[in-house]
């Protein structure tokens, strides 16, 4: 299947990002609305958490059971509905890669995000993309704004990247803790860019292709 690389690039750079950390973490895992889990280099996203005690995903609606394959301990949860009681807290880690975009109440949805864990929400956003998605597509993410949605719901960003080439699609890497005191060794990590946080949608759009063409001819400063 071809895949074009103003996609695929972005997701191989994400995927490097993610296994470079995902080990750090333990205790019960959660891929949200994970499909099938595919990291679309080969690999599985459970096989990352390499210390996880559990590894689970969740999918959108009860009636595509199988359609994803067997899915060991699959569950099903739709991010615009009020969240269980029994999930409040239920998970150490929460993982969702590029499935905001795709939710209109993305409030909620983050909100519910952060409700799943009892520690630490992982997501990875895109930035600057083309719309696709015939199943709906309405969001594009800012690291600021990653940032204040942690914040509104009590957590604290401890770690966030993005990728910068000028030829591909543009994907930010945040990850989101409620107790951040645990993680200086991530705030260390050389590729963390929580200092530069106001600075980095500028300097995105900066490197990105069609902003440069801008520049060139002089229709923004």
């Amino acid at each position: 299947m071809f895949i074009d690389k103003k996609f695929r690039k972005p997701r191989v750079w994400s995927n490097k990002i993610l296994l470079e950390i995902s080990h750090m973490f333990t205790g019960d895992v959660a891929n949200i609305s994970g499909w099938q889990d595919k990291d679309k280099q080969g690999r599985y996203y459970k096989d990352y958490f390499s210390n996880a005690e559990n590894y689970v995903i969740s999918n959108y609606e009860s009636n595509a059971r199988g359609f994803q394959g067997n899915i060991e301990n699959e569950f099903f949860l739709n991010l615009e509905d009020d969240l269980p009681k029994k999930l409040i807290k239920k998970f150490d880690v929460v993982f969702n890669h590029t499935v905001l975009e795709h939710i209109f109440d993305i409030q909620k949805a983050f909100q519910n995000l952060c409700l799943l864990s009892k520690d630490i929400v992982i997501v990875v956003v895109p930035f600057l993309q083309e719309q696709h998605g015939d199943y709906g597509d309405y969001w594009r993410f800012t690291p600021l704004a990653i940032k204040k949605l942690f914040e509104k719901n009590d957590m604290k960003t401890i770690y966030i990247n993005y990728n910068d080439s000028s030829n591909e699609s543009i994907y930010v890497l945040a990850i989101g803790s409620s107790n951040p005191e645990k993680w200086n060794s991530i705030y260390k990590f050389e590729s963390n860019q929580i200092n530069q946080t106001g600075d980095i949608g500028t300097k995105i759009l900066k490197n990105s292709l069609i902003t440069k063409v801008l520049y060139k001819f002089g229709l923004i400063n």
